[in-house]
């Protein structure tokens, strides 16, 4: 009778269960190295708005202390002092000011490629792999052409044809990741499809359109968060070498990457005008990274129970 008793008593002493979101907010802050990403990338945003306030009605209020694009602010090649932090290029235009305007095109630059990259590619793979047969070896092999060529070469052969600009730029930079979020989901599609709760709400006349949006695509979305967020540093480095060579964002915008392709050649002379935009574009790459791995980590079904 006693152990009988105690066997109740085990059964009613199980232990509470634990929401998801405080689960995902303790795995995801668990590591410092996230929590660093995290701040770097709270920072960049908040520098990319604050920048200046001209569109809150305030022109000359802001972080950026002069115009990003006016010649002559200070002498060619200033070195860096209490009145130019970063020193001025060789048009005696202010470092700090354009680097600071340069968040402002990164972020717009892996925003917006990410989300019409991922819009695409997302659709083409639940497409792919909801209906299969035809649809999938048309899109599939489509996206396997694309993927022969290298995601930095094929948009760098995208943007040699439609030219410069920043909006070129983020076009030949869709183009080249649309691939890769097509694979990804086509793969996601194909295993969920086949689980009980799918083959159940089709067996109860559910359209195909509610199906992959209401189940499939809520399921595969965990993983696909995570290629977003990793893509972004890597598109910014993409735009950055876009840049950097020539092919990308044009003059006098501020670009990260054209800032260190138009200061390499005064290294010696004031070493900060490539130093300091290169040091942003690592940072800003390595945040995004950490924080995709830890997104990866917290939403990780597999993981559950283990972290």
């Amino acid at each position: 009778m006693a152990e009988k008793s105690n066997t109740i008593t085990e059964f009613q002493e199980a232990p509470p269960r634990v929401s998801e979101w405080r689960r995902f907010r303790r795995v995801f802050l668990s590591r410092g190295v996230v929590v660093f990403g995290l701040v770097i990338l709270v920072l960049l945003v908040l520098v990319a708005i604050f920048a200046d306030l001209e569109w809150l009605g305030f022109p000359d209020v802001g972080l950026a202390p002069y115009d990003p694009y006016k010649i002559g602010t200070a002498k060619s090649l200033v070195q860096p002092s209490w009145e130019h932090p970063l020193g001025s290029d060789i048009l005696g235009r202010d470092t700090l000011s354009r680097l600071i305007y340069g968040s402002r095109t990164a972020l717009m630059v892996g925003f917006i490629s990410v989300t019409v990259a991922g819009v695409v590619g997302i659709s083409l793979g639940l497409i792919a792999g909801y209906f299969g047969g035809i649809a999938n070896v048309i899109i599939m092999r489509a996206m396997d052409a694309l993927l022969c060529f290298p995601m930095l070469l094929l948009a760098l052969v995208v943007a040699s044809v439609l030219g410069g600009g920043i909006w070129n730029v983020i076009i030949a930079l869709t183009v080249a990741t649309i691939p890769g979020y097509a694979r990804v989901t086509c793969g996601l599609t194909l295993s969920i499809r086949e689980n009980d709760y799918v083959l159940a709400e089709r067996a109860m006349g559910s359209s195909d359109a509610r199906t992959m949006l209401g189940h499939i695509l809520p399921n595969a979305f965990p993983p696909l968060i995570v290629l977003m967020t990793m893509q972004l540093g890597g598109l910014i480095l993409a735009e950055a070498g876009l840049s950097f060579i020539g092919i990308g964002i044009e003059p006098p915008g501020a670009a990260w990457g054209a800032m260190v392709s138009d200061g390499y050649q005064y290294l010696l002379r004031n070493p900060l005008l490539s130093f300091a935009p290169g040091l942003a574009i690592m940072l800003v790459v390595f945040a995004f990274n950490m924080v995709g791995d830890g997104l990866r980590d917290a939403l990780d079904p597999r993981l559950r129970g283990l972290l």
